[in-house]
């Protein structure tokens, strides 16, 4: 079974020959390679440029031997076509947070065929360059994430900004995940009709929330988003800090559960009961341990996830950029020896 067919049959559980790996964040900062590129390119370049883009999405294949390849690119770049100015200092600063029913009037819907073009220009060029050796996954940041940071200006522990719009002006909240659920819509299809072969939805901060104000809050505008994509390829939906409402997060559908490392998958596994498939969910702070300590974690994680429809192992956020990179590649190791049917 080749590493393509591999990946795409557990997303759809369907039989593998071993369990799939690949590692958010893997083009990134523990790679030297990508390193490199960095010390020639700003990271708004490496986004924007397709051949650079293209370059660093490579790099992991080989390095690692993953089963997948994902688009490098930033959750931030289909709010620059709604018209958002951001810089990263490092992470995403915005010169105008969007706070206002003024703010949201202002911003228009993307159509990322002209206002990020070169995000589907990277794509095609990264499908050119893999050549069948493993899928491409597109991905792009779920509406609460990305209404997240617009509302904060920046990263935030608390989000006062956003829970004031959220319970204050419910309005103004509404018609800000519209528009950018919209966006969403229409970035992840354009990835699609480009060449990418499945979709990650990230909502790094869906877990902020109470199980109740997730329901009312953010799952109404996922679920449309994940009804509005081209579904001829698979769906996964990730929703970091989501152990303990995984039942609301399956309401949203997609075909591929992620799962961070905050609850025992075995647990996951049970609840998902073969709705899904799931991803994960190894701590990526596991890695700063000693290599056999890696393998003895990654191989608990295959065994765990050999009860779901289908399994593909990831971390269960970000790999970190102090990584070993030989733990990496042990990791990914580890996981095909452990995962073998």
């Amino acid at each position: 079974m080749s590493r393509a067919d591999r990946f795409l049959n557990a997303c759809r559980g369907e039989p593998v020959d071993t369990t799939p790996v690949w590692i958010m964040r893997q083009a990134g900062r523990y790679l030297e390679e990508y390193r490199a590129v960095r010390a020639k390119h700003s990271f708004l370049d490496v986004c924007h440029v397709p051949e650079v883009a293209c370059e660093v999405t490579l790099q992991p294949i080989e390095r690692l031997g993953v089963d997948a390849a994902i688009l490098f690119s930033d959750i931030m770049i289909p709010l620059e076509g709604m018209g958002c100015r951001i810089d990263f200092a490092p992470g995403p600063v915005f010169a105008e947070p969007v706070r206002t029913a003024a703010d949201v009037a202002k911003l228009r819907v993307c159509e990322p065929e002209q206002d990020v073009p070169f995000v589907m220009d990277a794509v095609k060029l990264i499908r050119r360059e893999l050549a069948g050796k493993v899928p491409l996954i597109g991905f792009s940041g779920a509406p609460f994430t990305l209404v997240s940071y617009m509302v904060e200006g920046r990263g935030s522990r608390d989000f006062p900004h956003l829970k004031r719009m959220m319970y204050a002006a419910p309005e103004v909240y509404a018609s800000l995940m519209d528009k950018v659920s919209q966006t969403v819509v229409r970035y992840l299809n354009a990835q699609v009709a480009a060449g990418a072969q499945v979709l990650q939805l990230f909502d790094t901060w869906g877990g902020i929330l109470s199980p109740a104000d997730y329901a009312e809050y953010v799952l109404p505008y996922t679920r449309r988003v994940i009804e509005g994509l081209d579904r001829s390829v698979p769906v996964i939906h990730f929703v970091k800090g989501s152990g303990g409402f995984l039942d609301l997060v399956m309401q949203a559908g997609g075909d591929v559960l992620g799962i961070d490392w905050h609850i025992d998958l075995a647990e996951a596994v049970r609840r998902v009961d073969g709705r899904f498939s799931v991803q994960g969910n190894m701590d990526p702070t596991v890695l700063f341990g000693p290599e056999t300590f890696v393998r003895e974690r990654a191989a608990d994680v295959v065994r765990k996830g050999r009860a779901a429809r289908g399994h593909v192992f990831n971390l269960g956020h970000g790999i970190l950029p102090d990584t070993p990179v030989e733990n990496a590649v042990a990791l990914v190791e580890a996981v095909h020896e452990a995962g073998k049917r």
